[in-house]
């Protein structure tokens, strides 16, 4: 855009200098031609073109083309390059070649192939393989190209790299050409051509370089469409958005080597969301979903659904008893379901007593066969439909025993005092519905741990009884990975869950706990899909550490929005976003001012009713 301006003109006269001002022609269309374009709005303010890099607006950007292609093309070869996390453009220029012209270009180069071959033979010299195979390709290529099942092309790809300085793009170089020529695909830097290269990856269609490859039909295939790395299956449920090619992220996680899940984020990053989600969804598929909820999160969902709400607490009417048995089945032994109940509530009173002796560890093992003895309930016995004893027969036991009057004296609180309302009674929840919740919320901190144990115990109890599609979800695991034996109970689980058709899908916000416990990382290793949302910078480097992740895919789950993160699956991961309709997200939402607006048209909606 050229500036007119007042312009100050000096004149010798009389030996002074006078001065004079006088004011150009102006052209007629001056004032229409210098309205704001929208060229004007989106350039840069300026452009620094250098032999190597050009530099736009204070970014840093370089051009390279490819040169050499291998004689075979996979086509997977451009994949790394385009799931690369960094900025860049990619053009890819295609002129069609005449065939009959290719072709009389082709029996030119055939007779130069069979006169080397020819000439060398008479010599005596040694066969060369590469003249061989160059004489097999033409004729092969010739015989496709005849026949129109191949055609050729001029082939022009261009790639641009962005960087906020020039050691971001030498760094940048020397990944892509150690990624390329890894699979014999040469390229260089457009030296001095750079402005050139940067335009012909701009959106304008036009091929200055012109740094051609002639391919055919077959090899050039191979880059269209781009292939990226996805998680697009033929089944399974939608659990987002490919955040690098805006794929759907469609996934059946009873595809896998087994069913277990993992999902890590920090408080608000959208993880009980994206599990919600997954349970809405997983319902429509006739899978049976299981909840273990501390925060109440699940209530309006399972009422949605038609499923079960049971609540948890001191003075809940809702009871489990610990000693419940399940049933044997066909490929079991009544004595080894006994003994391994035996084994877990020994594990239980463990936690409930606040660790035990070797010789108190001892006596409870004792305690539990006489109590279970006592209801005519022994590895001898068909105990099937018979009624289960009560933590009170087991504290009776105890207090009968030698060396067991402390023990009873510990269990009071339990069976007499304050806690007696929890533990002490029949059974009475039926989970037999597609959809049930446990809340343990109202319990105290101190009895959540309990709480987590017994409720995972029954209904590991029910889920060997049925073999059926399930999902057992742990929301706050942390709290079940604090003491050794919830631990291992719940590792138990996801290492066995398979044989029965249970997958198990942990959510935890408090990595570093999770992680402490001696069965945190094999939990995660026995897990096929691993769902990372936004991170906390206090837990960023633990998570990168376990998850192998590079310093980009760090900065990711620092900066991600609430529902954006990393999902993985097997070998593959993706950058994912989490989306859901609109009647999704009613169904599923936590966020209180959602809740809140939801109360309220209920409130209205019901006086409305009430007034008609």
């Amino acid at each position: 855009m050229k500036l007119f301006k007042k312009k100050a003109l000096f004149r010798k006269a009389g030996g002074r200098a006078e001065k004079e001002n006088s004011v150009p022609v102006i052209p007629h269309n001056f004032y229409d031609g210098n309205q704001l374009s929208l060229k004007d709005v989106i350039a840069p303010a300026a452009l620094q073109v250098s032999p190597n890099f050009i530099n736009i607006g204070g970014k840093y950007a370089r051009t390279f083309f490819v040169i050499s292609y291998p004689r075979q093309l996979s086509k997977n070869w451009f994949m790394p390059i385009i799931n690369l996390d960094r900025v860049f453009d990619i053009s890819i220029y295609v002129h069609p070649i005449d065939t009959s012209m290719v072709l009389r270009g082709l029996q030119k180069k055939v007779a130069e192939v069979q006169s080397q071959i020819a000439v060398r033979e008479e010599r005596g010299v040694v066969r060369d393989p590469k003249l061989d195979t160059a004489y097999q390709d033409i004729e092969f290529l010739r015989d496709q190209l005849q026949q129109s099942r191949e055609k050729m092309f001029d082939v022009g790809l261009y790639l641009t790299f962005y960087g906020e300085s020039e050691e971001e793009l030498n760094k940048t170089e020397s990944e892509v050409k150690n990624m390329l020529e890894s699979k014999l695909v040469y390229v260089k830097p457009a030296v001095f051509q750079q402005e050139d290269g940067w335009k012909s990856t701009l959106p304008l269609g036009m091929d200055l370089l012109s740094v051609h490859s002639k391919l055919n039909s077959s090899p050039l295939s191979s880059l269209f469409p781009f292939t990226s790395f996805d998680l697009t299956s033929n089944r399974g449920i939608l659990y987002g958005i490919n955040r690098h090619n805006a794929s759907l992220v469609m996934f059946d996680r009873f595809s896998m080597e087994n069913y277990n899940s993992v999902t890590f984020a920090k408080s608000g990053a959208g993880k009980s969301y994206a599990t919600k989600l997954e349970i809405l969804r997983s319902l429509m598929f006739d899978v049976d979903v299981i909840v273990i909820d501390p925060e109440r999160e699940y209530e309006y969902m399972s009422e949605a659904a038609g499923g079960r709400y049971f609540n948890i607490s001191l003075t809940s009417e809702h009871h489990i008893n610990p000693f419940d048995l399940p049933f044997p089945r066909e490929d079991e032994a009544p004595a080894d379901v006994l003994r391994s109940n035996i084994i877990n509530l020994v594990g239980l009173f463990r936690i409930m007593l606040g660790g035990l002796t070797p010789e108190e560890d001892s006596i409870i093992d004792s305690a539990i066969t006489e109590t279970y003895a006592l209801k005519d309930i022994t590895p001898d016995t068909d105990f099937t439909g018979k009624p289960a004893p009560l933590l009170s027969d087991l504290n009776l036991v105890l207090a009968g025993m030698q060396g067991g009057e402390s023990l009873a004296q510990r269990l009071n609180k339990y069976t007499q005092g304050t806690w007696s309302g929890f533990l002490n009674q029949p059974t009475n929840v039926d989970i037999n519905k597609k959809f049930v919740v446990f809340s343990i919320r109202d319990m105290e901190d101190e009895l959540k741990p309990v709480a987590m144990y017994i409720i995972m115990h029954h209904i590991w109890n029910v889920v060997r009884r049925t073999l059926k599609k399930r999902v057992l979800v742990v929301d706050e695991a942390w709290w079940m990975m604090k003491a050794e034996d919830t631990a291992s109970f719940l590792f138990s689980l996801a290492k066995r869950g398979r044989k029965y058709y249970l997958g198990l899908a942990t959510i935890t916000q408090d990595v570093g706990d999770f992680l402490k416990s001696p069965y945190g990382l094999p939990m995660i290793t026995n897990s096929s899909i691993q769902m990372l949302l936004k991170q906390s910078p206090a837990s960023i480097d633990v998570v990168q550490q376990t998850f192998n992740l590079t310093d980009e895919e760090k900065y990711l789950l620092l900066e991600s929005a609430v529902g954006e993160g990393i999902f993985f699956a097997g070998l593959k991961h993706v950058a994912i976003k989490i989306i859901a309709s609109y009647t999704e997200d009613q169904i599923i939402t936590s966020d209180p001012s959602q809740l809140l607006a939801i109360k309220k048209a209920k409130e209205e909606l019901r006086q409305h009713e009430a007034s008609n």
